[in-house]
């Protein structure tokens, strides 16, 4: 997986001329540490969990990257996050570098004490590396506000003082910033917007697809909608729903809580009255017949086995990596636009910046001054990034590489390079 996400950089290089020292420093991870994590289970059984945390680049600030807890985390996928990581904090201009961490572990079996004390061995196996200066880890798939308090708070705990910025996306009343929770799904949208505005697309015209009903999916999902534009299907793990006259999606979250399915639904109050809508599968509603198809699963989800059946004019990327190197070459050739991972789901690493600002400050921003924020940076460097790529006539993705490498090759060329030192 990490030898995929670095061939993107090979077509970056054709358009940019940087120095082959930048290209070496980017081409591997700078700290990779591996841990055992003990766990003494509810019925008083010791299991041991392995732990993984990535630094790859810190030549912009400290590292960043979200924790993950699933069954096949591994230190492969970890690495290719957080090269991700790298590159999309470059994109949004934040004084951060890439990081990324995880455990290998199905948190759906562990009951809430099991989970917490996983979450505080984490910690305490990767706190010698991280911290509000150096590495600030954050969510990722799995894990949520809750579980970062936790690891807050044993960080706190083993250091002996108040530590609230050497994590984000934590609870709001445990230093968490307004805005935070719905941020990756609300910085995709306003991507998606101007793509959308310089396309001339009309709101109500625009038929969208997500895959992926998770916390960003979800939000996702529900701002659209209350902008106008038409959700006819999404999915989970267990399948998919699609309506061509669209889905109340709200109403379809508040079943999914309740029933732990999906259904199209009308809900008034507690009661819900089914709507008449198509079960399809994850894989039907990845070549469904719709303007915009919205990744928000898992990394290779289109890959060059299924490339071919995508009908969708535009895909947007809000899980990282749900597009390979090989389905994208398919993509472009058959005119499907890319707005890439790397720009469109850095909302929630922006407002993760902006959690940490406040915490470092002691100064708390209200939910609307850190919307605005937010939608002034995602506007900033989106629009950026289509100027780019009508410049250089090139794909999306390259184009916010581009932008993202310029930055970092700024960066490391300003710390000295063979053709500096040799000038002495």
């Amino acid at each position: 997986m990490f030898e995929l996400a670095k061939q993107r950089l090979a077509s970056v290089f054709k358009y940019i001329d940087v120095d082959e020292e930048v290209i070496e420093r980017l081409s591997v991870a700078k700290r990779s540490i591996i841990a055992s994590i003990p766990v003494r289970m509810d019925n008083g059984e010791l299991k041991i969990f392995t732990g993984y945390r990535v630094q790859y680049d810190d030549t912009r600030g400290p590292t960043k990257g979200g924790i993950r807890y699933h069954p096949r985390v591994n230190l492969d996928e970890v690495t290719s996050l957080s090269f991700w990581m790298t590159v999309k904090c470059a994109v949004a201009g934040l004084p951060f570098g890439g990081a990324k961490g995880g455990v290998m572990v199905n948190p759906k079996e562990l009951s809430r004490l099991e989970l917490e004390r996983l979450s505080r061995g984490y910690i305490r196996a990767f706190a010698d590396i991280i911290g509000e200066t150096r590495d600030i880890p954050a969510p990722d798939v799995y894990t949520n506000s809750t579980i970062m308090g936790w690891m807050a708070d044993e960080y706190s705990v083993i250091s002996r003082r108040q530590v609230p910025s050497v994590i984000t996306g934590k609870p709001v009343h445990l230093g968490g910033s307004e805005g935070r929770e719905s941020a990756t799904g609300q910085g995709a949208l306003h991507a998606l917007n101007e793509y959308a505005r310089r396309q001339g697309c009309q709101k109500s015209d625009t038929t969208i697809a997500v895959q992926g009903f998770g916390n960003v999916g979800y939000h996702f999902a529900r701002l659209a909608k209350k902008e106008g534009y038409r959700i006819v299907a999404l999915s989970d793990s267990q399948g998919a729903i699609y309506s061509s006259s669209g889905l109340n999606v709200e109403d379809v979250y508040t079943y999914k809580q309740q029933e732990s399915k999906l259904a199209s639904v009308y809900c008034d109050g507690t009661v819900c009255n089914m709507l008449d809508y198509e079960t399809i599968t994850n894989e039907e509603l990845l070549t469904l017949d719709v303007d915009v198809l919205v990744l928000g699963a898992l990394e290779n989800q289109v890959s060059q086995l299924n490339a071919h059946q995508i009908k969708a004019k535009t895909i947007l990327e809000i899980a990282n990596g749900p597009v390979t190197p090989q389905a994208d070459e398919v993509l472009e050739a058959n005119g499907v636009n890319v707005i890439p991972d790397v720009l469109a789901n850095s909302g929630g690493v922006i407002v993760s910046y902006f959690e940490w600002v406040q915490n470092r400050s002691g100064l708390y921003w209200e939910k609307a001054e850190v919307k605005a924020k937010l939608q002034k940076v995602m506007q900033k460097e989106s629009n950026i990034i289509y100027d780019l790529a009508l410049r250089h006539q090139c794909s999306l993705r390259t184009a916010a590489y581009i932008h993202g490498i310029e930055r970092l090759a700024g960066a490391i060329d300003e710390r000295g390079n063979r053709k500096y030192f040799k000038k002495q």
